[in-house]
Protein backbone atom coordinates (compact mmCIF):
# COMPACT_ATOMS: atom_id res chain seq x y z
CA UNK A 1 0.00 0.00 0.00
CA UNK A 2 2.84 2.40 0.81
CA UNK A 3 4.42 1.80 -2.58
CA UNK A 4 1.09 2.19 -4.36
CA UNK A 5 0.15 5.42 -2.60
CA UNK A 6 3.55 7.13 -2.51
CA UNK A 7 5.56 5.54 -5.31
CA UNK A 8 8.55 4.68 -3.09
CA UNK A 9 9.53 2.07 -0.54
CA UNK A 10 9.41 2.62 3.24
CA UNK A 11 12.53 2.47 5.39
CA UNK A 12 10.75 0.24 7.89
CA UNK A 13 7.56 -0.51 9.79
CA UNK A 14 6.60 0.09 13.39
CA UNK A 15 3.59 -1.16 15.31
CA UNK A 16 1.64 -0.63 18.50
CA UNK A 17 -1.04 -2.81 20.09
CA UNK A 18 -4.61 -2.29 21.08
CA UNK A 19 -5.47 -3.02 24.66
CA UNK A 20 -8.01 -4.67 26.87
CA UNK A 21 -8.74 -3.04 30.16
CA UNK A 22 -9.08 -5.86 32.65
CA UNK A 23 -10.67 -3.51 35.18
CA UNK A 24 -10.78 0.22 35.96
CA UNK A 25 -13.18 2.01 33.64
CA UNK A 26 -13.50 5.82 33.55
CA UNK A 27 -11.08 6.07 36.44
CA UNK A 28 -8.14 7.28 34.36
CA UNK A 29 -9.23 10.88 33.77
CA UNK A 30 -10.20 11.03 37.46
CA UNK A 31 -6.54 10.48 38.48
CA UNK A 32 -7.39 6.95 39.56
CA UNK A 33 -6.15 3.40 38.97
CA UNK A 34 -6.44 1.13 35.95
CA UNK A 35 -5.26 -2.36 35.01
CA UNK A 36 -5.00 -2.73 31.23
CA UNK A 37 -2.88 -5.03 29.11
CA UNK A 38 -1.70 -4.81 25.53
CA UNK A 39 -3.10 -7.40 23.13
CA UNK A 40 -1.76 -9.20 20.10
CA UNK A 41 -3.84 -7.11 17.67
CA UNK A 42 -1.72 -4.25 16.36
CA UNK A 43 -1.67 -1.20 14.12
CA UNK A 44 1.33 -1.12 11.79
CA UNK A 45 2.78 1.92 10.06
CA UNK A 46 5.23 2.00 7.18
CA UNK A 47 7.30 5.18 6.96
CA UNK A 48 9.80 6.91 4.73
CA UNK A 49 11.33 10.39 5.04
CA UNK A 50 10.61 12.55 2.03
CA UNK A 51 13.64 13.23 -0.15
CA UNK A 52 12.11 15.93 -2.34
CA UNK A 53 12.68 18.76 0.12
CA UNK A 54 8.95 19.15 0.75
CA UNK A 55 8.31 19.54 4.46
CA UNK A 56 4.94 17.85 4.70
CA UNK A 57 3.43 14.91 6.53
CA UNK A 58 1.34 12.65 4.30
CA UNK A 59 -0.75 9.84 5.74
CA UNK A 60 -2.55 6.99 4.01
CA UNK A 61 -4.40 4.04 5.44
CA UNK A 62 -6.60 1.06 4.81
CA UNK A 63 -9.35 3.05 6.56
CA UNK A 64 -9.77 5.53 3.68
CA UNK A 65 -8.92 5.65 -0.01
CA UNK A 66 -7.89 9.29 0.29
CA UNK A 67 -4.49 10.55 1.39
CA UNK A 68 -4.33 13.42 3.88
CA UNK A 69 -1.42 15.79 4.26
CA UNK A 70 -0.33 18.94 6.03
CA UNK A 71 2.82 21.08 5.91
CA UNK A 72 4.92 20.61 9.03
CA UNK A 73 4.83 24.32 9.75
CA UNK A 74 1.02 24.34 9.46
CA UNK A 75 0.43 21.75 12.19
CA UNK A 76 0.38 24.49 14.81
CA UNK A 77 -2.21 26.38 12.79
CA UNK A 78 -4.54 23.44 12.21
CA UNK A 79 -4.41 21.93 15.68
CA UNK A 80 -6.41 22.28 17.72
CA UNK A 81 -8.54 25.13 16.38
CA UNK A 82 -8.96 24.06 12.75
CA UNK A 83 -8.96 20.30 13.22
CA UNK A 84 -12.36 19.91 11.52
CA UNK A 85 -10.63 20.64 8.21
CA UNK A 86 -8.82 17.27 8.52
CA UNK A 87 -10.52 13.85 8.09
CA UNK A 88 -11.16 12.34 11.53
CA UNK A 89 -8.95 9.26 11.06
CA UNK A 90 -6.06 11.46 9.88
CA UNK A 91 -6.24 13.67 12.97
CA UNK A 92 -4.73 10.84 15.00
CA UNK A 93 -1.36 10.53 13.20
CA UNK A 94 -1.17 14.18 12.16
CA UNK A 95 -2.08 15.19 15.70
CA UNK A 96 0.70 12.99 17.06
CA UNK A 97 3.20 14.69 14.71
CA UNK A 98 2.02 18.07 16.04
CA UNK A 99 2.12 17.03 19.70
CA UNK A 100 5.48 15.26 19.34
CA UNK A 101 7.20 18.31 17.89
CA UNK A 102 5.72 20.48 20.62
CA UNK A 103 6.62 18.10 23.46
CA UNK A 104 10.22 17.82 22.31
CA UNK A 105 10.65 21.49 21.49
CA UNK A 106 11.61 20.56 17.95
CA UNK A 107 11.40 23.19 15.24
CA UNK A 108 9.44 21.80 12.24
CA UNK A 109 12.14 23.26 9.99
CA UNK A 110 14.68 20.88 11.57
CA UNK A 111 12.99 17.60 10.60
CA UNK A 112 12.28 15.94 7.28
CA UNK A 113 8.85 15.59 5.78
CA UNK A 114 7.50 12.04 6.04
CA UNK A 115 5.06 9.69 4.38
CA UNK A 116 3.19 7.16 6.54
CA UNK A 117 0.83 4.34 5.63
CA UNK A 118 -1.28 2.52 8.23
CA UNK A 119 -2.89 -0.89 8.40
CA UNK A 120 -4.47 -2.41 11.46
CA UNK A 121 -6.10 -5.55 12.77
CA UNK A 122 -7.31 -3.85 15.97
CA UNK A 123 -11.11 -3.87 15.76
CA UNK A 124 -12.36 -0.29 15.39
CA UNK A 125 -15.12 0.82 17.75
CA UNK A 126 -14.88 -2.30 19.91
CA UNK A 127 -13.44 -0.63 22.99
CA UNK A 128 -9.99 -2.13 22.35
CA UNK A 129 -8.38 1.26 21.74
CA UNK A 130 -7.65 1.23 18.06
CA UNK A 131 -6.99 4.95 18.48
CA UNK A 132 -4.14 4.50 20.97
CA UNK A 133 -2.64 1.86 18.67
CA UNK A 134 -2.48 4.43 15.84
CA UNK A 135 -1.03 7.02 18.20
CA UNK A 136 1.57 4.66 19.64
CA UNK A 137 2.73 3.42 16.25
CA UNK A 138 2.99 6.98 14.93
CA UNK A 139 4.82 8.23 18.01
CA UNK A 140 7.54 5.56 18.01
CA UNK A 141 7.98 5.75 14.23
CA UNK A 142 8.35 9.53 14.16
CA UNK A 143 10.50 9.65 17.29
CA UNK A 144 12.90 7.14 15.72
CA UNK A 145 12.94 8.89 12.35
CA UNK A 146 13.31 12.41 13.72
CA UNK A 147 15.82 11.40 16.43
CA UNK A 148 13.55 12.67 19.19
CA UNK A 149 14.54 11.18 22.54
CA UNK A 150 11.44 10.96 24.70
CA UNK A 151 10.70 8.09 27.06
CA UNK A 152 7.58 5.95 26.78
CA UNK A 153 5.63 7.95 29.36
CA UNK A 154 6.34 11.16 27.44
CA UNK A 155 5.21 9.48 24.21
CA UNK A 156 2.01 8.39 25.95
CA UNK A 157 1.41 12.02 26.88
CA UNK A 158 1.94 12.95 23.24
CA UNK A 159 -0.72 10.44 22.22
CA UNK A 160 -3.13 11.72 24.85
CA UNK A 161 -2.68 15.32 23.72
CA UNK A 162 -3.29 14.31 20.13
CA UNK A 163 -6.51 12.54 21.10
CA UNK A 164 -7.72 15.28 23.43
CA UNK A 165 -6.89 18.31 21.28
CA UNK A 166 -6.30 17.21 17.69
CA UNK A 167 -9.18 14.71 17.64
CA UNK A 168 -11.34 16.29 20.32
CA UNK A 169 -11.96 13.20 22.47
CA UNK A 170 -11.61 13.93 26.22
CA UNK A 171 -9.93 10.63 27.11
CA UNK A 172 -7.40 9.90 29.84
CA UNK A 173 -3.96 8.38 29.41
CA UNK A 174 -4.62 4.71 30.17
CA UNK A 175 -4.88 3.53 26.57
CA UNK A 176 -1.66 5.19 25.44
CA UNK A 177 0.26 3.88 28.46
CA UNK A 178 -0.95 0.34 27.89
CA UNK A 179 -0.09 0.46 24.20
CA UNK A 180 3.41 1.84 24.79
CA UNK A 181 4.35 -0.04 27.99
CA UNK A 182 2.70 -3.43 27.43
CA UNK A 183 4.48 -6.64 28.45
CA UNK A 184 3.86 -10.24 27.46
CA UNK A 185 1.73 -12.21 29.95
CA UNK A 186 1.26 -9.20 32.21
CA UNK A 187 -0.95 -6.19 32.88
CA UNK A 188 0.09 -2.64 33.67
CA UNK A 189 -1.11 -1.37 37.06
CA UNK A 190 -1.17 2.34 36.39
CA UNK A 191 -1.56 5.21 38.81
CA UNK A 192 -3.03 7.83 36.49
CA UNK A 193 -2.01 10.69 38.78
CA UNK A 194 1.67 9.91 39.22
CA UNK A 195 1.89 7.84 36.01
CA UNK A 196 3.76 5.21 37.99
CA UNK A 197 3.36 1.92 36.13
CA UNK A 198 3.91 -1.46 37.77
CA UNK A 199 3.94 -4.74 35.84
CA UNK A 200 1.54 -7.26 37.35
CA UNK A 201 1.81 -10.89 36.25
CA UNK A 202 -1.54 -12.25 35.15
CA UNK A 203 -0.82 -15.97 35.04
CA UNK A 204 -3.73 -16.76 32.74
CA UNK A 205 -1.97 -19.51 30.81
CA UNK A 206 -0.63 -21.24 33.91
CA UNK A 207 -4.12 -21.21 35.43
CA UNK A 208 -5.67 -22.62 32.25
CA UNK A 209 -7.63 -19.43 31.57
CA UNK A 210 -8.44 -17.47 28.44
CA UNK A 211 -9.73 -13.94 28.12
CA UNK A 212 -12.56 -13.96 25.61
CA UNK A 213 -13.62 -10.77 23.83
CA UNK A 214 -17.22 -10.54 22.67
CA UNK A 215 -17.37 -7.65 20.21
CA UNK A 216 -20.99 -6.58 19.99
CA UNK A 217 -20.50 -4.72 16.72
CA UNK A 218 -22.18 -1.66 18.23
CA UNK A 219 -19.86 1.20 17.30
CA UNK A 220 -19.02 3.99 19.68
CA UNK A 221 -17.08 7.23 19.47
CA UNK A 222 -15.33 8.95 22.37
CA UNK A 223 -15.68 12.28 20.62
CA UNK A 224 -19.47 12.20 20.91
CA UNK A 225 -21.50 13.55 23.79
CA UNK A 226 -22.00 10.66 26.21
CA UNK A 227 -18.36 10.41 27.20
CA UNK A 228 -17.98 14.13 27.73
CA UNK A 229 -21.16 14.27 29.83
CA UNK A 230 -19.85 11.54 32.13
CA UNK A 231 -16.56 13.36 32.53
CA UNK A 232 -18.35 16.59 33.38
CA UNK A 233 -20.39 14.79 36.05
CA UNK A 234 -17.18 13.50 37.63
CA UNK A 235 -15.79 17.03 37.71
CA UNK A 236 -18.97 18.31 39.37
CA UNK A 237 -18.71 15.63 42.04
CA UNK A 238 -15.08 16.45 42.79
CA UNK A 239 -15.89 20.15 42.98
CA UNK A 240 -18.78 19.52 45.38
CA UNK A 241 -16.39 17.73 47.76
CA UNK A 242 -13.64 20.29 47.29
CA UNK A 243 -11.05 17.84 45.96
CA UNK A 244 -8.87 18.01 42.84
CA UNK A 245 -10.19 14.73 41.42
CA UNK A 246 -12.29 11.71 42.36
CA UNK A 247 -9.05 9.89 43.14
CA UNK A 248 -9.23 11.81 46.44
CA UNK A 249 -12.69 10.47 47.32
CA UNK A 250 -13.16 7.26 49.31
CA UNK A 251 -16.17 5.01 49.65
CA UNK A 252 -16.68 6.51 53.11
CA UNK A 253 -17.18 9.96 51.54
CA UNK A 254 -20.16 8.87 49.44
CA UNK A 255 -22.91 9.46 52.06
CA UNK A 256 -21.78 13.08 52.37
CA UNK A 257 -21.69 13.52 48.63
CA UNK A 258 -25.28 12.26 48.36
CA UNK A 259 -26.39 15.35 50.29
CA UNK A 260 -24.51 17.74 47.99
CA UNK A 261 -25.35 16.68 44.42
CA UNK A 262 -28.22 15.37 42.32
CA UNK A 263 -28.84 11.64 41.99
CA UNK A 264 -27.29 11.28 38.55
CA UNK A 265 -24.06 13.01 39.57
CA UNK A 266 -23.94 10.92 42.73
CA UNK A 267 -24.22 7.65 40.84
CA UNK A 268 -21.57 8.69 38.32
CA UNK A 269 -19.19 9.45 41.18
CA UNK A 270 -20.08 6.27 43.05
CA UNK A 271 -19.06 4.22 40.04
CA UNK A 272 -15.63 5.86 39.81
CA UNK A 273 -14.94 5.67 43.55
CA UNK A 274 -15.94 2.01 43.87
CA UNK A 275 -14.18 1.13 40.59
CA UNK A 276 -10.92 2.55 41.93
CA UNK A 277 -11.26 0.25 44.92
CA UNK A 278 -12.02 -2.71 42.67
CA UNK A 279 -8.77 -2.10 40.74
CA UNK A 280 -6.77 -2.16 43.98
CA UNK A 281 -8.63 -5.27 45.11
CA UNK A 282 -7.98 -6.99 41.77
CA UNK A 283 -4.23 -6.32 41.91
CA UNK A 284 -4.06 -7.63 45.46
CA UNK A 285 -6.13 -10.71 44.58
CA UNK A 286 -3.97 -11.51 41.56
CA UNK A 287 -0.85 -11.38 43.72
CA UNK A 288 -2.29 -13.31 46.65
CA UNK A 289 -4.71 -15.79 45.10
CA UNK A 290 -4.18 -15.76 41.35
CA UNK A 291 -6.47 -15.01 38.42
CA UNK A 292 -9.16 -17.58 39.20
CA UNK A 293 -10.24 -15.43 42.18
CA UNK A 294 -11.00 -12.14 40.39
CA UNK A 295 -14.28 -13.08 38.71
CA UNK A 296 -16.62 -11.44 41.22
CA UNK A 297 -14.73 -8.15 40.89
CA UNK A 298 -15.25 -8.18 37.12
CA UNK A 299 -18.97 -8.80 37.55
CA UNK A 300 -19.29 -6.01 40.14
CA UNK A 301 -17.53 -3.66 37.74
CA UNK A 302 -20.05 -4.38 35.00
CA UNK A 303 -22.98 -3.90 37.34
CA UNK A 304 -21.60 -0.51 38.36
CA UNK A 305 -21.09 0.58 34.76
CA UNK A 306 -24.57 -0.58 33.82
CA UNK A 307 -26.48 0.92 36.73
CA UNK A 308 -24.43 3.85 38.07
CA UNK A 309 -22.43 5.12 35.10
CA UNK A 310 -25.07 4.00 32.59
CA UNK A 311 -22.68 3.32 29.73
CA UNK A 312 -23.70 -0.23 28.89
CA UNK A 313 -26.10 -1.16 26.10
CA UNK A 314 -28.40 -4.20 25.77
CA UNK A 315 -25.90 -6.03 23.57
CA UNK A 316 -23.16 -5.68 26.20
CA UNK A 317 -25.47 -6.86 28.99
CA UNK A 318 -26.50 -9.83 26.87
CA UNK A 319 -22.87 -10.75 26.23
CA UNK A 320 -22.00 -10.61 29.94
CA UNK A 321 -25.05 -12.59 31.03
CA UNK A 322 -24.52 -15.26 28.36
CA UNK A 323 -20.85 -15.69 29.28
CA UNK A 324 -21.63 -16.08 32.96
CA UNK A 325 -24.43 -18.53 32.26
CA UNK A 326 -21.98 -20.66 30.26
CA UNK A 327 -19.49 -20.85 33.13
CA UNK A 328 -17.25 -17.81 32.78
CA UNK A 329 -15.54 -16.93 36.07
CA UNK A 330 -16.29 -13.26 35.49
CA UNK A 331 -17.35 -10.89 32.73
CA UNK A 332 -17.75 -7.19 32.14
CA UNK A 333 -17.97 -4.61 29.40
CA UNK A 334 -14.62 -3.02 28.63
CA UNK A 335 -13.72 0.34 27.16
CA UNK A 336 -15.54 3.66 27.18
CA UNK A 337 -19.00 2.19 26.77
CA UNK A 338 -22.03 2.94 24.58
CA UNK A 339 -21.08 -0.08 22.51
CA UNK A 340 -17.88 -1.98 21.92
CA UNK A 341 -16.96 -5.25 23.55
CA UNK A 342 -17.37 -7.31 26.67
CA UNK A 343 -14.66 -9.53 28.13
CA UNK A 344 -15.03 -12.84 29.92
CA UNK A 345 -12.47 -14.75 31.96
CA UNK A 346 -13.00 -18.37 31.02
CA UNK A 347 -11.42 -21.73 31.68
CA UNK A 348 -9.85 -23.04 28.50
CA UNK A 349 -12.28 -25.96 28.24
CA UNK A 350 -15.31 -23.64 28.43
CA UNK A 351 -14.36 -21.17 25.71
CA UNK A 352 -16.47 -22.96 23.10
CA UNK A 353 -19.47 -23.03 25.45
CA UNK A 354 -19.16 -19.29 26.08
CA UNK A 355 -18.88 -18.59 22.36
CA UNK A 356 -21.94 -20.70 21.61
CA UNK A 357 -23.97 -19.18 24.45
CA UNK A 358 -23.20 -15.61 23.39
CA UNK A 359 -23.97 -16.33 19.74
CA UNK A 360 -27.29 -17.96 20.65
CA UNK A 361 -28.26 -15.19 23.07
CA UNK A 362 -27.63 -12.52 20.44
CA UNK A 363 -29.72 -14.42 17.90
CA UNK A 364 -32.56 -14.87 20.39
CA UNK A 365 -32.53 -11.13 21.13
CA UNK A 366 -32.58 -10.20 17.46
CA UNK A 367 -29.09 -8.67 17.56
CA UNK A 368 -26.50 -8.99 14.81
CA UNK A 369 -24.06 -11.81 15.48
CA UNK A 370 -21.12 -10.82 17.71
CA UNK A 371 -17.48 -11.33 16.80
CA UNK A 372 -15.83 -13.51 19.42
CA UNK A 373 -12.09 -14.10 19.88
CA UNK A 374 -9.48 -14.57 22.58
CA UNK A 375 -6.73 -12.08 23.41
CA UNK A 376 -3.24 -12.64 24.72
CA UNK A 377 -1.33 -10.15 26.91
CA UNK A 378 1.42 -8.91 24.59
CA UNK A 379 4.33 -6.51 24.15
CA UNK A 380 3.95 -2.77 23.57
CA UNK A 381 4.93 -0.48 20.70
CA UNK A 382 8.15 -1.21 18.82
CA UNK A 383 9.89 -1.18 15.47
CA UNK A 384 8.89 -4.40 13.72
Amino acid sequence: MFAERFGTEPIGTWSSPGRVNLIGEHTDYNDGFVLPFAIQHRTHVALAPRTDGVFRVRVASTFDDATAELPLDALDVVFPDQRDDVPEWARYPLGVAWALLAASGTDPADVAGVDLAFASDVPVGAGLSSSAAIEGATAVALADTWDIELDRVALAKVGRRAENEAVGAPTGIMDQMASLLGRADAAIFLDCRSLEAVVVDLGFAEAGLELVVIDTGVKHSHATGGYGERRAACERGAAALGVPALRDVSVDDLPRLAELVDDVTFRRVRHVVTENQRVLDTVRTLREQGPTAIGDLLVASHTSMRDDFEISVPELDTAVEAALSAGALGARMTGGGFGGAAIALVAHDKVAAVRDAATAAFADAGFAAPTIFTVTPSAGAARD
